[in-house]
């Protein structure tokens, strides 16, 4: 699915597939809107911060220099972490300490899906972002 069709996607979910439907602005809107599309898959899905918090820092055999979600944004999601690789800084994942976080839907979408491949080799679910985003809420 090119990018622009995974936005819309979302922006459809988040607003329930209204006539003017608006692209979700807040971490919580994308975690409605990645409930509601797992939901559709599992209709007992419920959005889980425990099953996230251990997927976070669970360690894949994908990448060596980046086994984990926590390798570079830290064990605790409201400190600012640090490329492995580049050296870059990164800004705090969770949004109460980041309120910039989960705003933009292009870079939700950009960084849920580089991230999941170079961590765990493939695309992420969107029961498992939805349980990330319930996860990075109560962070």
């Amino acid at each position: 699915m090119k990018l622009k069709q995974v936005v819309v996607t979302i922006a459809l979910l988040a607003n329930g597939f209204g006539a003017h439907a608006q692209e979700p602005q807040t971490p919580s809107d994308f975690l409605t809107a990645f409930a509601t599309e797992a939901t559709r898959q599992d209709p007992q899905f419920r959005p889980d911060p425990g099953r996230s918090a251990a997927f976070f820092r669970k360690r894949f055999a994908q990448n060596d220099r980046m086994p984990s979600c926590s390798s570079c944004h830290t064990e605790n999601p409201a400190q600012a972490g640090k490329h492995v690789i580049t050296g870059k800084a990164i800004a705090p994942l969770a949004p109460r300490a980041n309120p910039e976080r989960f705003t933009n839907p292009r870079k939700v979408v950009k960084w849920f899906r580089r991230n999941c491949k170079e961590v765990v080799g493939r695309e992420c679910t969107a029961a498992e972002k939805a349980d990330f985003l319930a996860f990075l809420l109560g962070a």
